[in-house]
């Protein structure tokens, strides 16, 4: 008896405590300041010339609750929050019932978030868990709930709330979905619509039809559970055939909210921006990106894999000046696929790998010249493991090859001759000084490109050779300002000098090699196929594994970046590695169409001379193959030129 008695008695002590807090609450929320709430979870994104490409909720697609469709308005309360008019923010009843459910099934079946709750969300820009969190969402649905009708947060709801794609706001997701204003929904339009924000990018009926269907089935049924509908009506509106349009009346790219992500993604990472919108009255965001750049992206991607419709993509194009990134494809389609492969995938870069291990050579006395002899050859380590690398189809030259040739050809051999040679830590240590924060095993085969990296911090290393030598960071956001047009953040693009410029400038015109016919030899330059399609100078290297496929190069002016590979990493064929040179080469001269043709000036303690490029030795009258390699001045070669490999044998 006497612990029935503690009992009560605690209870009653949790019980006046709570209704304490919860009437100070209440008291706050009362006495506040009315909050300006219908334009705060305002963002906009514009791109380098100040065009806007994307607002993430506006004024201009606004729509007043009288002008919705009365079918999306019950839909919506149906599915998200029955109870919504007769609540004051909380609807404890249906916590309580949730509560129970999860905790009985150990699994999150149901959510207790009601309208409010959800709108009070849309005005961050994350959605930590903390307890700050939570209590900054306590206050502000009890602000709103204080000082504003049931119809207004219903309408700022409707006008925020994400709808896949891009789309946020009823308005817009509307005429995106459907090419009509939210005031002429349909029972079965507005019902798939409601299905979609849960989650947009499983229930968008552009990504998954079906799931859409199944979606809308259940926003249907509980419409006639709770006597909005018949079910004769339910029926009907389930059958009816649905035109879905999926295009925005303005910029129609399939890529950009990739681009639009990875803003977003880059955002949440600058640590003075306000998290609340409440704090800036929305974002103004500037970023890197050219709108016609990402254009011609997006399209040589599709003429180039409209064969394979399996087959995915990842590319980037960035000011190697000063890391803006000008365009950004994380695959073929959001629509189809929301992954963004330019953020979170890594892949095996196989030869792309190479220029990283070439520049650590020449840093450590190699030259245009420096021979290894390529053929067949076997390692034996100290612990009696072997390591074989082979060339691409087991071509070998069976003969001593300079640094050019080996460049031109991507020969493996010498790749791992000359990656034993400077040391395996060596080119580890290169590719972090270069800015590569990807996990590199020190082995043999890390010069083949063995290890996994993601596209933007590859194309960062290669953007310290593009501007000859220093280090940039790179981005997509220039600057953000809150509503009032006040800065709130500016990125900074001071570069810091890594490598030396003569070294730089040497290796960028051993990657002209690639394309270069004086190198038809015993073998063929690597990316001689695409050497018609270009019309101007660059530095290329391409790279393929047994699942990936890749084309990085540059001049002063720009870097672009292509991989192709499947998701589940299978297998990709001999005519699947044509696909990111041609990408590659189309892009490139699409973008620099009207451009000067620009290459790098040449320091003054470097020489140019005319040599076998194949045997790295001076040309004479007797030479069938002469070009001008370059040299730090002191180390040309000279007619006695050594092999490397043969002085140890």
């Amino acid at each position: 008896m006497k612990i029935f008695k503690k009992l009560l008695k605690f209870l009653f002590f949790v019980f006046l405590i709570l209704f304490i807090l919860g009437f100070s609450i209440y008291g706050y929320s009362r006495v506040s300041s009315k909050l300006e709430i219908k334009n705060a979870n305002n963002i906009s994104l514009y791109d380098k010339n100040g065009n806007l490409f994307f607002m993430g909720n506006g004024t201009s697609q606004w729509i007043n609750l009288d002008d919705i469709s009365k079918y999306l308005i019950d839909a919506t309360i149906s599915t998200e929050d029955k109870n919504f008019y007769n609540h004051f923010g909380f609807d404890f009843l249906r916590i309580l019932k949730a509560s129970w459910i999860n905790i009985t099934s150990g699994k999150t079946k149901q959510g207790a978030s009601t309208i409010s709750q959800q709108y009070v969300k849309n005005l961050f820009l994350d959605f930590d868990k903390t307890w700050e969190r939570k209590w900054n969402e306590l206050w502000l649905t009890l602000n709103i709930e204080m000082h504003y009708s049931k119809d207004e947060i219903l309408e700022g709801y409707l006008n925020t709330i994400n709808y896949g794609h891009g789309m946020y706001g009823i308005e817009n997701a509307s005429q995106f979905y459907f090419n009509k204003s939210a005031s002429n929904l349909t029972l079965a339009e507005a019902s798939l619509l409601v299905g979609i924000p849960k989650s947009p990018s499983n229930y968008s009926p552009i990504v998954n039809f079906d799931l859409a269907k199944s979606r809308q089935k259940m926003v249907l049924s509980g419409m006639v559970k709770n006597g909005y509908i018949s079910e004769e009506e339910m029926n009907e509106a389930y059958n009816e055939e649905l035109n879905i349009i999926g295009k925005k009346n303005s910029i129609n790219l399939s890529t950009l909210m990739y681009y639009q992500d990875a803003v977003l993604n880059e955002l949440e990472s600058i640590d003075n921006i306000p998290t609340s919108f409440l704090d800036t009255g929305g974002l103004k965001i500037y970023t890197s990106l050219d709108l016609d750049v990402q254009t011609i992206l997006e399209e040589k991607i599709t003429d180039n894999l409209a064969d394979n419709e399996t087959i995915q993509v990842n590319a980037i194009m960035m000011d190697p000046n000063t890391g803006g990134i000008i365009a950004l494809v994380g695959g073929r389609d959001y629509s189809l696929s929301q992954y963004n492969r330019s953020l979170s995938s890594k892949r095996q870069v196989g030869s792309v790998m190479k220029p990283i291990l070439y520049y650590s050579a020449l840093e450590n006395g190699f030259t245009s010249s420096t021979c290894f002899t390529s053929e067949e050859t076997t390692f034996t380590f100290s612990n009696n493991q072997n390591y074989s690398p082979r060339n691409a189809n087991e071509v070998y030259g069976n003969k001593p090859i300079s640094l050019a040739a080996a460049i031109a050809y991507s020969d493996n051999v010498y790749a791992v001759k000359t990656h034993i040679f400077l040391g395996e830590d060596n080119l580890v240590n290169m590719a972090q000084r270069l800015g590569i924060t990807s996990s590199m095993a020190e082995v043999p085969s890390l010069a083949l490109g063995t290890s996994e990296m993601n596209i933007i911090e590859l194309t960062s290393a290669y953007a310290t050779f593009a501007n000859e030598g220093y280090k940039i960071t790179p981005h997509l956001i220039e600057r953000v300002e809150d509503n009032n047009g006040n800065v709130l953040y500016e990125v900074d693009d001071v570069k810091e000098s890594i490598l030396n410029p003569s070294l730089v400038y040497i290796l960028n015109n051993l990657l002209t090699s690639t394309y270069d016919p004086t190198f038809i030899d015993y073998n063929y330059p690597t990316v001689l196929s695409i050497a018609s399609k270009l019309s101007k100078k660059y530095s290329i290297k391409s790279g393929t594994t047994a699942t990936d496929s890749w084309t990085v190069g540059y001049n002063p002016q720009v870097i672009t970046s292509v991989w192709v590979g499947y998701d589940d990493s299978s297998n990709i064929s001999s005519s699947d590695y044509m696909y990111t040179k041609n990408i590659w080469a189309e892009t490139m001269e699409g973008y620099l169409k009207d451009k000067e043709d620009i290459w790098y000036d040449m320091p003054n303690n470097v020489v140019g001379v005319v040599v076998d490029p194949i045997s790295g030795l001076p040309a004479d009258n007797s030479s069938t193959k002469k070009k001008v390699l370059y040299y730090l001045k002191g180390t040309e070669p000279s007619e006695t030129q050594v092999v490397f490999d043969e002085i140890s044998e």
